[in-house]
């Protein structure tokens, strides 16, 4: 079991350390190297993973504690390996395996070549200790990896002012979130004086529920958190496959599987995750018809689909969202490496039919009258109004008590300096 765990992080954690430190001493290396070792390193990481997740017989968990205790609080580097965490990370390997294979040539040429994989590799090690994680200081800092290279693949075309300006904003919105994470680390320690899941998971803390929730909306871009989801998809398309249409946007209702006892131990807090998701469920179908960019409408078919998936998960459900979570990671995979094809698709398909595909999507608006039907489309074009809510009611009143406060300590630190001595 140890080896099978070492050859499952040690390969991708050697890839990425390969990576950098060529790029460090400005000697990155060449397309055909980085060809050769991503394959050589990420096929064997799966292989590996697929045999711990047959073989492994029940749950263990593997902990490291190099600070042992100070001031009465435990922390650990803790792994947890269990009918949750194993399937997870061989989909996790697979999902990036092919998708970095894709991006070989999907990318050959372009001068981010290294970055891209840099970054990709940075992904792959923190997602792998996010779906292992068995402690809150183990979960928070691979959490922080996964934000970090997210942003950093959205900016990667960073020549254009759109994408860096997009990347800010969901990073933004991933700070919002990892809040919760952070805070419901510390108050974990604080009351229990540990990080571990069994334990933390366990106290039933109300509040604890609630800032997991709140990383949850973040990460899997939950209302009122979902209008990051379309502007992810400035990065390439390799990264969009991986991040939002399979593995990143997955993450948060993942931990509310985790949490699972917390929203167990509070009934109320169980059914506001199943309100989030059906009211996330419904904007992303809403939003998703009017869409007219491929990749913008496969994002918000994903929102759809996690929607229902934390729906499931407050109604009590476990494994049903588990299998719904992996077989749609591997749907929206496919669909998204197909995406900068899929014009070419529909073009071979209408020659063999001989005429044109007949058109879909006409449901329920069709008995509407056309002036509301109008408003509803103008209002799924404009993303639900998701964005002006935020940053007239959210933002702006925050920057205004910014400003506020500014100008106060301006003022106290002038009118301190006129005193006499």
């Amino acid at each position: 079991m140890n080896l099978l765990l070492l050859i499952a992080l040690g390969l991708p954690t050697l890839l990425f350390l390969s990576l950098s430190l060529f790029s460090l001493v400005a000697r990155p290396l060449s397309e055909r190297v980085t060809g050769l070792i991503v394959p050589f390193t990420l096929v064997p990481a799966f292989g590996a993973s697929l045999a711990l997740s047959l073989s492994h017989p029940s749950r263990t968990e593997l902990a490291y504690s190099p600070f042992g205790a100070i001031a009465g609080q435990t922390f650990e580097f803790r792994l947890i390996l269990d009918w949750l965490s194993l399937p997870f990370l061989a989909l996790i390997l697979l999902l990036c395996g092919v998708t970095g294979i894709f991006a070989q040539r999907y990318l050959h040429k372009e001068a981010g070549y290294n970055r891209f994989f840099f970054l990709f590799s940075l992904f792959i090690v923190g997602m792998e200790f996010a779906a292992l994680a068995g402690s809150m200081e183990t979960l928070v800092a691979a959490w922080e990896i996964l934000g970090l290279s997210s942003a950093l693949l959205i900016a990667f075309f960073h020549e254009r002012p759109e994408p860096v300006r997009n990347a800010l904003r969901v990073w933004t919105i991933y700070r919002i979130g990892d809040l919760g994470l952070v805070f419901a680390a510390c108050l974990a320690h604080h009351w229990t004086g540990t990080g571990a899941f069994e334990v933390v998971f366990k106290s039933g803390h109300a509040s604890l529920a609630l800032l997991i929730l709140l990383a949850a909306m973040g990460k899997s871009a939950l209302v009122p958190f979902s209008n990051w989801l379309p502007r992810a998809m400035e990065g390439p398309t390799p990264s969009s496959a991986i991040f939002y249409g399979a593995l990143s946007v997955h993450l948060g209702a993942f931990l509310l599987l985790r949490a699972a006892p917390l929203l167990d131990a509070n009934p109320p807090v169980a059914w506001l995750a199943v309100a989030l998701g059906l009211l996330t469920a419904f904007h992303g179908t809403f939003v998703g018809r009017a869409q007219t960019d491929i990749k913008c409408a496969l994002a918000y078919a994903s929102l759809t689909q996690v929607g229902i998936i934390v729906a499931e998960i407050g109604l009590g459900f476990r494994v049903i969202p588990f299998i719904h979570l992996l077989g749609h990671a591997c749907l929206r995979t496919l669909q998204f490496l197909r995406a900068p094809s899929l014009l070419h698709d529909m073009h071979r398909i209408e020659n063999a039919v001989g005429s044109h595909l007949p058109r879909t999507g006409l449901h329920y608006e069709r008995f509407l009258p056309p002036g509301l039907r109008f408003r509803l489309y103008r209002a799924a074009l404009e993303r639900g109004y998701l964005e002006a809510i935020l940053r007239d009611w959210v933002a702006r009143p925050f920057l205004a008590v910014a400003a506020f406060l500014d100008k106060a300590e301006l003022w106290w630190m002038r009118a301190l300096e006129r005193r006499p001595k």
